[in-house]
């Protein structure tokens, strides 16, 4: 996959009309820049210089240690240094004469935001007596358009890493009763996750997350020991890693009372609500629309229906991170910045997630995952159509 995305920066720097893309990094396997994991597939230790150029040449300056390993990952031409990296990389700059550099950061997206700032003053000395400390400029374009533009082969490994999440959802149908605790359904989920030689999507702490009742915890919380009650709502947060890309899915089940064969009314229609919001989400989204206009139409939707608005985005990149990507369907608040104005691109998979409140009875909310194709979207995840009840032992 390093290969074939390193290709694509090329047409997307061409595209972009930026001569030369730097990536100025350290120390990466403790503070990694995001990109890394797309363009190098591997860590450097001193001081290096990851440049790819829009004629498709590709140079990497590393320390003299980090050199095979680097040819072991990923096809650049690779320049060791012993003493400083600033001769080889000035010596590369010098030849090229890049009128434009990108280089990583960016106050919007933090994908594009790896550039640390010692190594920016690093950087910036080094440059300081040329003409190119001048000619740097934000490669933020180029991350939204590699990370968002997703290849065949990425596709197929979300949707394998969907499919492994949906089938330990459904195991979670089968076993889980009430009187089972939050964390007691976590633990089912991740013992199904290590039987299959999985990983979580996000920090295992809180993947999955599970919340069962009114009242409980915000989304970004872990399982507690608080039980599950008949009358409670319970929705699950949760997705996996495998091969490098990971799912990102949300599902709702109901406890029936011993007194019930369905769902209450008003838990029937919250569900309902945040389904039909999905779909007209999707039949909206296409390449070109603004990321905003997508969240507007599930929010004004569950708003028609009576119930608050959604304290979040609709929907956020998926990749080789849960949140992945720049462009995002949100509202246009300021936390945001410039990301709910980006369009839509072909390539590009999103997770729709609205969810409400079912008063007394917890959170009703979905999760799917979609690709974008030229003329609308596909879902990925098979969607939630029904409400998940489960009968009192």
């Amino acid at each position: 996959m390093v290969g074939e995305k390193i290709e694509q920066a090329a047409k997307i720097l061409q595209e972009k009309n930026i001569d030369l893309w730097l990536t100025f990094a350290r120390e990466t396997s403790s503070n990694p820049d995001p990109v890394l994991d797309l363009i190098l597939g591997a860590h450097c230790t001193w001081p290096s210089a990851i440049i790819l150029f829009a004629s498709g040449e590709k140079i990497a300056i590393v320390g003299s240690l980090d050199m095979q390993n680097i040819r072991d990952h990923a096809p650049y031409q690779v320049i060791g240094y012993r003493d400083s990296i600033r001769d080889e990389l000035l010596g590369i700059l010098h030849k090229h004469d890049p009128k434009t550099i990108a280089v990583n950061y960016s106050t919007n997206d933090v994908m594009a935001d790896g550039l640390t700032h010692g190594m920016y003053l690093m950087l910036t000395e080094y440059l300081a007596a040329t003409p190119y400390i001048d000619r740097l400029c934000s490669s933020e374009a180029i991350i939204a358009a590699l990370r968002g533009r997703k290849s065949t082969g990425e596709i197929e490994r979300i949707r394998a890493a969907i499919k492994e999440t949906l089938q330990i959802f459904d195991l979670v149908a089968e076993k889980v009763r009430c009187g089972m605790s939050e964390k007691e359904v976590a633990s089912l989920m991740v013992e199904a996750m290590q039987a299959r030689g999985l990983a979580p999507a996000w920090d295992p702490d809180h993947c999955p997350a599970v919340f069962t009742g009114p009242d409980t915890a915000g989304a970004h919380a872990g399982p507690t020991d608080r039980p599950i009650q008949p009358g409670h709502i319970m929705n699950i947060d949760f997705g996996v890693r495998k091969d490098g890309y990971v799912s990102d899915l949300q599902r709702t089940f109901y406890f029936l009372r011993p007194d019930e064969v369905q769902a209450p009314e008003a838990v029937q229609h919250g569900f309902n609500v945040i389904r039909d919001a999905i779909q007209m989400a999707a039949a909206a989204l296409k390449p070109g629309v603004e990321g905003w206009m997508i969240d507007q139409v599930a929010r004004d939707y569950i708003v028609s229906q009576g119930y608050e608005e959604y304290p979040h985005a609709l929907g956020h990149q998926v990749g080789r991170s849960a949140h992945d990507g720049s462009a995002l369907l949100c509202p246009r608040w300021e936390r945001y910045k410039n990301l709910p104005f980006l369009p839509v691109e072909a390539g590009q998979v999103y997770t729709l997630e609205p969810r409400l409140n079912v008063k007394g009875a917890g959170i009703a909310t979905i999760e799917e995952i979609v690709v974008v194709h030229e003329s609308g979207c596909k879902f990925l995840s098979e969607p939630q159509k029904e409400l998940i009840t489960i009968k009192s032992a």
